[in-house]
């Protein structure tokens, strides 16, 4: 296990969410890069109540050295084997759920046909969790993935520095 004491970047579920309250505030909230589902009929009605709903939902975390958008495009595989990974400008503390659920929804979206049209019949959902040794918790890891990811996008992060100025 990684000692995280002396990790300057913080991504864990407060930090997220006074970010998240500042795009908010804001208006850098595009409601369109959202899932589907997210707003709308069966949604939020407004990226203001999505983030009622998280402040309302907020779990306890289990905190690890997180990478911060640990998705297929930035993981190396050589030889069928884990080899490195880039990107890691988002890396510092957050929940072991928020790497997770990233990988989730990356292996979903690339093997379901949703990015690049292709869908691969024997891919099965459960495998990152088997792989891991654990069960999907399904309470923490939809705060960092899907419906809720549109309001911490790495293209449009705002945070605020150790003084509590908007970066």
């Amino acid at each position: 296990k990684t000692d995280i004491s002396d990790c300057p970047a913080k991504n864990d579920l407060s930090t997220m969410l006074k970010n998240a309250e500042i795009r908010v505030e804001k208006g850098l909230v595009d409601v369109n890069d959202a899932e589907p589902e997210t707003f709308g009929k069966n949604g939020f009605e407004s990226p203001e109540a999505l983030l009622r709903w998280l402040y309302d939902n907020k779990p306890e975390e289990d905190l690890v050295l997180s990478h911060g958008d640990f998705c297929l495009p930035n993981i190396f595989i050589h030889d069928g084997k884990f080899s490195g990974f880039v990107d890691i400008g988002r890396m510092g503390i957050a929940d072991r759920y928020q790497d997770i659920a990233l990988c989730y929804r990356s292996l979903h979206h690339n093997f379901s046909g949703i990015y690049g049209g292709k869908s691969y019949s024997s891919y099965d959902e459960s495998m990152l969790f088997e792989m891991l040794g654990i069960g999907p918790d399904f309470g923490i890891a939809p705060l960092f993935a899907g419906e809720n990811k549109v309001l911490w996008q790495p293209d449009n992060y705002v945070t605020l520095n150790e003084h509590g100025v908007l970066t």
